[in-house]
């Protein structure tokens, strides 16, 4: 059987996520995201992992290696998984896509979801040291950072979209779906 692809994008909150532990749960498949190479680093230098700290890293990455170089370590993380279905968590740029675009059987799946839904998850899951406590005018406003600006876009390219305004069977229906055309 050949190896599934799904790089993921979506606004914040949308439930990328979620749809990655789905496919670890119900599909025996595994998950990569970009971020964690920066919260690696971030750790590494004992720095918080806020949100503004997760973008300027990302942003002096790709200035000084170029803009696909986290792309660059998602293709050889991936590449060299052995599970059957592998989702790429948290595709952001089309640097990103061009570059994974040479994986074979490489889909992009779009979530997509009102900004309220998304806000309220934000605010539940907490990952981010600054979540918790977000207003949301600030999670607003953090759509205008450099590394949201580009998501939007990226429906456009996208080989399925994805709604997550519903519930998680809701979700899961439309991801079991995308699964079965491409195994």
């Amino acid at each position: 059987m050949a190896k599934l692809i799904l790089g993921v994008t979506g606004e914040m909150g949308s439930g990328k996520g979620t749809v990655a532990k789905h496919v670890i749960a119900e599909r025996g498949g595994s998950a990569h995201r970009f971020s964690t190479i920066l919260r690696d680093v971030l750790d590494r230098l004992y720095l918080d992992q806020s949100r503004d700290n997760i973008q300027v890293l990302s942003m002096i990455l790709r200035k000084n290696f170029g803009e696909d170089i986290m792309a660059k370590g998602m293709y050889h993380d991936v590449q060299n998984d052995e599970h059957d279905i592998v989702i790429v968590d948290g595709v952001r740029r089309m640097a990103d896509i061009m570059y994974l675009r040479e994986l074979p059987h490489f889909k992009l799946v779009y979530v997509e979801a009102e900004m309220q839904n998304r806000y309220e998850r934000i605010l539940k899951r907490g990952e981010n040291t600054d979540d918790a406590n977000k207003t949301f005018e600030q999670f607003k406003a953090e759509h205008e950072a450099d590394s949201e600006l580009q998501i939007r876009d990226l429906k456009n390219y996208a080989n399925y979209v994805m709604n997550n305004d519903g519930t998680y069977v809701d979700l899961y229906k439309q991801l079991d779906e995308i699964i079965t055309q491409n195994l």
